[in-house]
This record gives structure tokens, C-alpha cells and sequence, in this order.
């Protein structure tokens, strides 16, 4: 097996280079890789991208240009773990923009149709917590969001 970790392929319909520009420019450790493009004889013009590559935060991706005959579905999605508000605030505002659509409890899906789960790193270790109570009170909390709040998660946790 390689050593190169792996590497995360989303199907689009014709919008895969589109898709990779898009989530490099709403992450901040994001770059753009190569494009491959469909020789002759294939099903579609020649030329037409087949793959764009990106990396998003040290993860790779390879957005695949496969045709209408899949599509994305809440049971695969991307958690961004964020350090605080203002990240929050960032992925959630930029993911849904221009046709994303806003869900519960942290979760998204952005123009494409890609689910995201836009959650603080500390939510794990908070809803795990060997307190019950605390943890069952974050959890509660956690339950009446859309677009996670830090604050009053932290608030649920300490019981104030």
C-alpha cells in the first residue's frame, strides 16, 4: 500500500473543475492540482475536463467529471473540525453560499450537493465527557442548531 494516505474522489456532472476552484478558495490550506482532460473517441467532446485535483487542509481530492448517473447523499459527508467562532462562522457562511442549503446540528450542503459537518474542535471531547450530565447537556443544545454556536455549547457544558 502506498504511503501517500488516501485520496478522496467526488463525482460530478460537468462541474468538477468548477467545484475545485470553488473549495480552494474557501479553505485556507487549499491548492489546485492538475486537470486531465477526455482524449477522442470518449462519450463526451474531446477536451472536456475528466479530473481536477485539489488538497484541502492536507486532505486530497479528486473531483471526477463522471456523469449524471450519480449523486451525493447526506450519508457521505466532511467534518471541519474549527478552533473557534470566527471558523465556524467562515465555512458555514462561505459552504452555503450560492445554493448551499443549511441543516441541523452543524451539518451543510453546499451548491454541489456535498454534505459538511461544521463543528468545533472541542465538540468530540465535550459530548464524550465521562459527566453525563454535562455531556447530555451539550448534546441538547447541540440538537436546537443549525450553524453551530460555540458559546452557548461551552455554556451547556458548564452547566451556566
Amino acid at each position: 500500500m502506498s504511503t501517500d494516505g488516501f485520496t478522496t474522489c467526488l463525482w460530478f456532472d460537468g462541474q468538477a473543475e468548477d467545484a475545485a476552484h470553488y473549495y480552494v478558495s474557501v479553505f485556507k490550506d487549499a491548492s489546485l492540482g492538475g486537470i486531465t482532460r477526455y482524449g477522442e473517441g470518449a462519450p463526451v467532446p474531446a477536451g472536456t475536463v475528466l479530473t481536477a485535483d485539489f488538497t484541502l487542509n492536507g486532505q486530497r481530492f479528486v473531483a471526477l467529471n463522471g456523469g449524471p448517473q450519480y449523486s451525493f447523499t447526506e450519508a457521505i459527508s466532511f467534518q471541519i473540525p474549527c478552533a473557534d467562532q470566527d471558523e465556524i462562522d467562515h465555512y458555514w457562511t462561505a459552504l452555503t453560499r450560492d445554493g448551499g442549503q443549511p441543516g441541523p446540528c452543524g451539518w451543510l450542503k453546499d451548491r454541489y450537493g456535498v454534505s459538511w459537518q461544521v463543528v468545533p474542535e472541542r465538540l468530540p471531547a465535550m459530548l464524550g465527557d465521562p459527566d453525563t450530565e454535562r455531556a447530555a447537556r451539550v448534546g441538547q443544545a447541540l440538537m436546537r442548531m443549525g450553524k453551530l454556536d460555540l458559546a452557548e455549547l461551552e455554556r451547556a457544558f458548564d452547566g451556566t
